[in-house]
């Protein structure tokens, strides 16, 4: 396939990738074409914000969670080739696993997927140095990907002085520049990207991101790199995905497909898109829910699933919704399979206590109190095994990634987690029969069975249910 597509990448966080990206994707939008964009990594703030301030379909790739094939074809699956594909990298360009490993890293993402990479360079308080730091970027880049530069934070008089000094040096095509101002730049906090509803008139600012952007860099340099991308060649369809429940969903009336009640809302929204995929596509229906508004769980549902988010923003809210915790503890109760993943996890705990150290009532499913530690507890890729055989076929790992600050009195011991890089392990998740609750955050694509054997259990309780009336 010849997609169109590039990436924006830089030497290390704190860039302006983010504000590039977006910028970018609105002055695409603007301009007609039809674009999608991709997160390289585990983040799910950021593709979260394309779609919801941008209106953009937008997923994560990630090579250390699904190899080079499968990243390649996830990237494929889908997409035509009158769409113009943005990938934003994550950390310092050649920052893998553990700050050292190609894999997990910009660069390699890149290199699987055979995208241009134009380099970003937070160019304040920066003079003529900016040559060297690209020229040992050229030169690390043995793949030749980096095919374009562009400033960020650098005035425009500065700008014309130093594009020419590049280009002549190190025969590198430079793009543009962005001027040194704080409405061009997407607020950040401690755990990414401030919410998009919580910024006030995010889309009129990208609008004017997306004006200024339009003026200062070469939309037409930036097209012919894209249009200049490598043909990919590889399967459009996921391995990770075929349908392995037994008889195929399209053959199947809907009403006959078990309904999983996803929790989704302001403090819970943290979910891989291809993660609900493969539900769907062994065979469930998503239904979503609300435990901040709603009083009761959907009608009819056979699962539940409670993702990531900001529950601690929300704690006094949740700890209100007293009939929807007691549905959720009953649901349980009542043996309906449940996977819970961070945020989800500790709002089934018996308590949350805030940083300000005031405790609110949760679900009361899991027994245990997790509390604000004032620091980042745990960060970062894993492999996850159990113990005993539950979710996964005996002995096998799926991967995940963990980002905190709260622990709890109870993480379970049903698992063992490891570090990809060292090797350090420990124990984590609870898990039983028929529910999986823990800190990290699962990428089903990694090992597509944990979402198979969901949807099994689901089917099951679906039919315990049909079997009562």
């Amino acid at each position: 396939m010849k997609l169109k597509r590039v990436m924006i990448a830089a030497p290390k966080s704190g860039s302006g990738k983010t504000t590039i990206t977006c910028a970018l994707l609105q002055t695409l939008k603007n301009q007609g074409h039809k674009v999608v964009s991709y997160k390289c990594g585990p983040d799910y703030i950021d593709p979260m914000f394309h779609e919801q301030a941008i209106g953009i379909s937008s997923k994560n790739l990630d090579t250390f969670f699904t190899g080079e094939e499968e990243t390649k074809t996830l990237l494929l699956h889908n997409r035509t080739e009158e769409e113009f594909a943005v990938l934003e990298g994550v950390m310092g360009l050649f920052d893998g696993l553990g700050g050292i490993r190609k894999e997990g890293s910009s660069y390699h993402l890149a290199e699987v997927t055979k995208t241009p990479i134009i380099l970003t360079i937070d160019a304040k308080g920066m003079g003529r140095s900016v040559i060297p730091l690209i020229a040992g970027f050229l030169a690390y880049d043995k793949a030749h990907l980096i095919q374009g530069v562009l400033f960020n934070r650098m005035s425009k008089s500065y700008y014309e002085v130093i594009k020419p000094l590049v280009e002549s040096e190190l025969q590198m095509t430079v793009l543009g520049y962005i001027p040194d101002d704080r409405d061009l730049r997407i607020e950040s906090r401690y755990l990414g990207l401030v919410m998009p509803d919580e910024l006030a008139n995010i889309k009129a600012q990208l609008q004017k991101m997306a004006e200024v952007f339009a003026k200062t860099v070469s939309m037409e340099k930036m097209i012919q790199i894209a249009e200049h991308a490598e043909e990919l060649t590889g399967s459009q369809t996921r391995t990770a995905c075929k349908l392995t429940v037994g008889e195929s969903v399209t053959k199947r009336e809907e009403c006959d497909r078990p309904v999983i009640a996803v929790a989704k809302d302001e403090a819970f929204c943290f979910y891989y898109e291809d993660n609900l995929l493969l539900l769907k596509e062994n065979g469930a229906q998503i239904q979503y829910f609300s435990p901040l508004h709603d009083t009761r769980l959907p009608d009819g549902c056979h699962a539940l699933f409670i993702g990531g988010g900001y529950p601690e923003l929300y704690a006094k809210e949740l700890s209100g919704n007293d009939r929807m915790r007691e549905a959720v503890k009953q649901a349980f109760e009542g043996g309906m399979p449940m996977v819970a993943e961070c945020g989800g996890f500790m709002y089934l705990h018996s308590a949350m206590v805030d940083k300000n150290g005031i405790r609110h009532d949760m679900a009361g499913v899991i027994p245990a109190i997790c509390s604000d530690q004032g620091k980042l507890v745990r960060f970062g890729y894993i492999e996850i095994k159990e113990k005993q055989s539950v979710f996964l076929p005996e002995g096998e790992r799926i991967k995940g990634h963990e980002f905190h600050y709260y622990d709890s009195t109870h993480n379970g011991e049903s698992c063992v987690a490891i570090k990809p890089v060292t090797g350090r392990e420990y124990f984590c998740v609870i898990e039983g029969e028929h529910y999986w609750f823990g800190f990290p955050h699962l990428y089903y694509p990694s090992h597509p069975i944990f979402a198979k054997t969901f949807v099994k259990k689901a089917k099951e309780y679906q039919k315990r249910c049909e079997l009562q009336v």
